[in-house]
């Protein structure tokens, strides 16, 4: 039987719209976790209460001279809003948006550089409150502030988006910060777009709430319509069946206007499925020029603007060789239905495929490691060969060579040489968020693809660690790592801390590396002397250089 008939059979529409836990599970004690992640299935019905609160807070800001947002978060406090600012953009007038969901030091010191305190407000967002990343950047940037305003008015400079009555709201209440914004406890991060978590970063940057929240209530009406009408039913019917049939390389391409929405479709997919051995695996197309050819595992899901005529033609030459999901909007707002959509639509594929897409079981695993090698108490593989200051590592299921490598290149070729049929390629870089520095080895990306055959990811430290980093560890031992660290001068103390940011950022990456080992995935690890574009740029040519 089909996706779209099980889901029929099933009566799983409306038992969603119900918000009935037995869909996923018969267990009655597994029941209540799920039904406490199911709020999110009519929040743009119940987004317009929030819009005199939001409109409210973003006059007074103005009339205080704010000019910079800062946004503290990670994975599904920050993804949404890091999507609608690039893609939809703000308002002449409104503060400009930066989102800060990264560790490197480089990259916070850059930032700083050009804000003016005056004029900066920041906003922290993490729904549990105890999130380790966007604390000890509120820790930097609060100092920061306080250098130069008075400590009550840097106060009213801060707000918090977190769930009621976590440690993040108290500290809110003892550092004297401006208000709260409560999102409820009833939405996990990654479906939170509608949330608090994506409507108040969007308001105060003069997004248009109502246009964007309208095209979401539009979409959730669609989603409850029966299967074969159903936007979200039918996408989640699509990506079963493509999946059942061996094609579990989710491609994600889109009209370059609508680039950024990858990013949030890949972490939702990545964490909502890939656990118990299995996974849909995400992969962000970046050829803008688009590719001829993909690998037999491939499926195709393309989001274009109606005026999109090359995409039109691209998507219908690749049709015959591999399944594709078309989906059409009209402008940039149609993504508050397609945050809609797609959390419909990965819900439903929870049900087909028999997991739980609202845990996300291995991700506190890296975070432990990440904790323990701050401590001490934890080792990390050491390099076994230097190539001119570039430190090479082989951990995991990667053995190494018996004679050591001559060569950086001769590494990567042992590395990359394992990607077999039904395998993808990851680089995991904990780099700057520069185009740069993340450019090269996007381009070295299609490079490898194209010579390999096999899906090649390029994923930002920290940021996967709660997006893909879910799949890495819990899905199918599919996956062929190349973890991309550098030894950056560049350093910042964290107020009430023992270590210092360079130290949280690598031990980051380490504690990945310590993961990702321990679950036997091959992994290959280059420690460049410096995070630079010169240095970046020679390691992406010895990754070509490697599978040519």
């Amino acid at each position: 039987m089909d996706a779209l008939n099980r889901l029929v059979e099933a009566d799983a529409i409306r038992r969603l719209a119900d918000r009935d836990a037995s869909l996923y599970t018969e267990n009655i004690d597994a029941r209540i976790p799920i039904m406490q992640r199911l709020g999110w299935n009519d929040l743009a019905q119940k987004a317009p209460g929030r819009f005199v609160l939001l409109e409210n807070l973003t006059k007074a800001i103005i009339e205080e001279g704010a000019t910079d947002l800062v946004l503290l978060g990670m994975g599904g406090s920050s993804l949404a809003p890091l999507v609608l600012s690039r893609v939809i953009g703000g308002s002449p007038g409104k503060p400009r948006l930066h989102v800060l969901d990264t560790t490197s030091p480089v990259a916070v010191t850059r930032l700083l550089a050009t804000l003016d305190p005056a004029g900066t407000f920041v906003l922290v967002s993490s729904k549990s409150g105890t999130t380790v990343e966007p604390l000890s950047l509120y820790a930097i940037l609060r100092a920061w502030l306080e250098e130069t305003l008075p400590r009550p008015v840097a106060g009213r400079h801060c707000f918090v988006i977190t769930d009621p009555g976590t440690p993040l709201e108290k500290l809110r209440q003892r550092d004297l910060m401006r208000v709260t914004l409560n999102a409820p406890p009833t939405v996990g991060g990654r479906f939170s777009a509608l949330t608090m978590f994506g409507l108040a970063p969007a308001a105060l940057t003069g997004i248009d709430l109502e246009l964007l929240v309208a095209r979401a209530a539009a979409m959730e009406e669609a989603c409850r319509l029966p299967a074969a009408e159903n936007p979200g039913a039918l996408l989640a019917a699509w990506m079963t069946d493509a999946y059942d049939g061996g094609h579990d390389k989710l491609t994600i391409v889109t009209s370059p206007a609508l680039a950024p929405f990858g990013l949030w479709v890949e972490q939702l997919v990545a964490e909502s499925l890939g656990k118990d051995g299995r996974g849909i695996v995400p992969v962000i197309e970046h050829d803008p020029t688009l590719p001829s050819g993909y690998g037999d595992d491939r499926a195709v899901a393309v989001l274009r603007l109606e005026n999109d005529e090359l995409l039109t033609s691209w998507s219908r030459d690749v049709a015959p060789t591999h399944p594709v999901f078309e989906m059409t909007v009209r402008d940039t707002y149609d993504l508050g239905a397609e945050f809609v959509r797609w959390e419909h639509a990965v819900a439903l594929v929870g049900f087909l495929q028999g997991v739980n897409p609202f845990n996300e079981p291995n991700v506190a695993e890296a975070k432990s490691a990440t904790s323990a090698i701050l401590s001490g108490s934890t080792t990390v593989p050491p390099a076994t060969a230097d190539f001119d200051g570039s430190w090479v590592t082989f951990a995991g299921g990667l053995e190494a060579p018996a004679s050591p490598p001559v060569s950086r290149v001769n590494a990567l070729r042992a590395l990359l040489g394992t990607a077999t049929e039904g395998d993808y390629i990851a680089i995991l870089a904990y780099l700057p968020d520069d185009e740069s520095v993340l450019g090269p080895l996007n381009r070295c990306a299609k490079t490898v693809s194209d010579a390999t055959g096999r899906a090649v990811c390029v994923e930002l430290g920290p940021r996967y660690l709660h997006s893909t980093g879910q799949l890495h560890k819990g899905g199918p031992n599919s996956g062929v790592f190349l973890l991309v660290t550098a030894r950056d001068r560049a350093d910042i103390e964290i107020p009430g801390e023992k270590f210092r940011l360079a130290a949280l950022h690598r031990a980051q990456a380490e504690g990945d590396l310590v993961t990702l080992a321990a679950h036997g995935r091959r992994i290959l690890r280059i420690d460049l002397p410096s995070s630079n574009h010169g240095a970046v740029a020679a390691l992406a040519e010895d990754i070509a250089s490697a599978v040519r």
